[in-house]
């Protein structure tokens, strides 16, 4: 019995100075020799990059934008005396020139009060040739012929104003145009001085492509560019800039751009969607891959780039214009080497063999 308890005794110690012997003592394992050979590999062979070699060229840039086309000029004509509307010659649709007549409101006694105007100029007219050799002669006194004079003179500023009341009544087209609507109806009375509205008028030549051009984009429109304008109806027509904003829309802080398309046959509505195109000042810039681009450990978009020692570094970059198949960036020096496979698997400062971008996807 006092055998048996000296051996269970000498197992539990045994056991004790086992398990404590490993806190004391280095150990290796599989996983520790594992960790060793992969260091001693990482140490041996560097991580593979491929590598483009850029070049630095002088770059088109094109400016698309969505916009609208938009008449040139829109006008609502107005009675500008009263009386009743008695002809309306036009109808939505219709093509008027400029002088066209357009409306025409009752007389209401116009012509009469010119024909009035014209029997009293005829007759101060002859007022003053009957008495001019009497005053000349001494036999009137000199200022009977100034005062005849300026009754002629009145009579006829009365003509006038005569006349262009009994012209107020025919509603003319100031300029060649469509009108898009009519307001009235053959019958309507047209108030004095009123305003009422009988139609509106377009103007479809030349159309005008409209959009708006944020602040960061602005730089490099001017008037005269030439710009190239798509419309929803899958027509292409080309034109140039006319206007370029000064000042920013108080509301969604763009610049208002218009292009000058032009449209003898009215072939272009009015109020259709279109996308504008505006080739800008080429720019230097280096084309490479979209999956080149990468953020750094700070949030910059650029490229990571391998120096003669095969370094990693880092160059931040701003996206020039963006195309399907690569991106056309600047703040790339000519002939650096960017990454263009395997950047997401390295960090600045670390050291790569870097290999062409063809012999690395041919090893892959």
């Amino acid at each position: 019995m006092k055998a048996s308890r000296i051996t269970a005794f000498g197992l539990v110690a045994a056991a004790a100075l086992w398990i404590w012997s490993g806190h004391l003592l280095p150990r290796e394992n599989a996983e520790s020799n594992a960790a060793i050979r992969t260091n001693e590999s990482e140490g041996a062979k560097l991580f593979r990059v491929g590598v483009t070699e850029t070049s630095l060229v002088p770059h088109s840039r094109k400016l698309v934008l969505s916009g609208r086309t938009e008449a040139d000029r829109r006008v609502t004509l107005t009675a500008r005396t009263g009386g009743i509307l008695t002809e309306l010659k036009v109808r939505r649709g219709s093509a008027v020139k400029a002088g066209d007549v357009i409306a025409i409101l009752s007389d209401e006694a116009r012509e009469s009060q010119v024909a009035q105007a014209k029997s009293l100029v005829m007759q101060r007219q002859a007022e003053l040739e009957a008495k001019r050799p009497l005053i000349a002669s001494g036999a009137n006194p000199k200022l009977d012929l100034v005062n005849l004079q300026s009754q002629l003179d009145a009579s006829k500023a009365a003509l006038a104003s005569a006349e262009a009341e009994l012209d107020r009544g025919i509603v003319r087209a100031p300029w060649a145009g469509v009108v898009s609507d009519t307001m009235v109806e053959v019958g309507k009375a047209a108030f004095s001085m009123a305003g009422a509205d009988i139609c509106t008028i377009v103007a479809l030549d030349p159309m005008l492509a409209v959009v708006e051009v944020s602040e960061r984009r602005l730089a490099g429109l001017k008037v005269g560019d030439t710009a190239e304008v798509r419309l929803i109806t899958g027509v292409t027509v080309s034109g140039k800039v006319r206007f370029v904003s000064k000042t920013a829309s108080q509301t969604t802080r763009t610049y208002r751009v218009e292009i000058e398309l032009p449209n003898a046959d009215g072939a272009i509505p009015d109020g259709i969607s279109a996308d504008v195109t505006i080739p800008l000042a080429p720019m230097a810039a280096t084309s490479v891959p979209r999956s080149a681009l990468t953020f750094s450990s700070t949030g910059d978009l650029g490229v990571r780039t391998v120096d003669g020692g095969g370094t990693v570094g880092f160059l931040p970059v701003k996206v020039i214009e963006d195309e399907q198949t690569a991106m056309w960036v600047g703040g790339i020096a000519d002939g650096g080497r960017v990454i263009v496979q395997g950047q997401d698997f390295v960090r600045e400062g670390q050291h790569v063999e870097a290999v062409p971008a063809a012999e690395y996807s041919a090893s892959r």
